[in-house]
């Protein structure tokens, strides 16, 4: 296949989901959705969809293929990496008051929605299995790093760690994840109708969700980006993802985890990234310039990305 060929099948695969975000941008100008609307569909993903998609994408996998425990250690291992070099990168170069924004905005990829959209429309069901795993294995490290940074330069007051504790443990996308391997190992089945209603449910997942963070996303606050914010973003873009890829590549990983991991590690900045800024007194208006950036971004970084790793054979 030649190369202009074979970057058209890339954005195939790509654009579709971008398409959605920018479509939630679209839809907000038109004022078609509002604040209100936007509330509601991210608590019916968080809470409801995205807990049921993730929970018949697990009892419908073949586990012999999705479980892959050398690919979720790799992640593991990677995310707290990523997360010291980050953090002692900033400790030299950035301001105290921006420090825990920064590095949160920096390692914390969207995996849950960009990530686990992006796996579904490369590999269809495996990457939906595979991918739920993933997100099982990183999201709790996403959120005790996260913590840890934040409250290291919390200003005044006190950390509650038994509450954050007990949120992280009854994360509905981790429940999601529980209770579909436990339903996979016990070897019963659901009811053809239920799971057929569950799919219905489920397939509103991900348009609703990416609707929702183009929904979200604030042009201003790209426009007045400031420099700190695009070296955050960059990293999480282009350094991230690419050390990921090239470390991962003596581990004789086969193509198609070498393209989750990319797909995983290069996922924009999650959402929650503000939501955890601002409650616990971080710079909540950098990690939204963050997320911006980043969302918009790696439309074009991960269509590159998948495409120079076809051109060179790794996927």
């Amino acid at each position: 296949m030649n190369p202009l060929a074979l970057f058209a099948e890339t954005f195939n695969v790509t654009a579709p989901v971008f398409a959605m975000v920018l479509l939630g941008i679209a839809l907000k100008q038109l004022k078609w959705i509002d604040h209100a609307f936007i509330d509601t569909a991210s608590r019916l993903v968080f809470r409801g969809a995205m807990p049921t998609l993730i929970f018949l994408s697990l009892i419908d996998a073949d586990m012999s293929q999705a479980v892959m425990p050398k690919l979720l250690l790799y992640m593991a291992v990677m995310t707290v990496i990523s997360f010291v070099v980050i953090w002692s990168w900033a400790r030299q170069r950035i301001p105290v008051g921006d420090r825990g924004a920064y590095v949160q905005a920096a390692f914390r990829g969207n995996g849950g929605i960009v990530g686990l959209a992006l796996a579904a429309s490369l590999y269809g069901d495996f990457g939906l299995s595979a991918g739920s795993l993933m997100i099982a294995v990183i999201i709790p490290l996403y959120n005790v790093l996260s913590v840890i940074v934040l409250a290291t330069y919390q200003p005044g007051g006190r950390t509650d760690w038994a509450s954050i504790a007990l949120k992280i443990v009854k994360n509905p996308l981790i429940l999601g994840v529980v209770a579909g391997l436990l339903f996979a190992v016990s070897g019963l089945h659901l009811p053809e109708w239920l799971h057929t209603s569950g799919q219905y449910f489920a397939n509103l997942t991900l348009p609703l969700a990416l609707i929702s963070i183009g929904g979200t996303m604030s042009v201003t606050a790209i426009r007045n980006a400031s420099r700190t914010a695009m070296g955050a973003s960059l990293i999480k873009m282009v350094w991230l993802p690419l050390a990921g890829v090239l470390l991962a590549l003596p581990f004789d990983f086969d193509g198609r985890q070498l393209a989750l991991i990319m797909l995983y590690l290069g996922s924009p900045s999650a959402a929650t990234s503000f939501v955890m800024a601002r409650a616990m007194g971080g710079n909540a208006e950098l990690a939204a310039n963050i997320i911006a950036i980043t969302t918009l971004g790696t439309g074009l970084t991960i269509t590159l990305g998948i495409f120079a790793m076809q051109l060179s054979g790794l996927i």
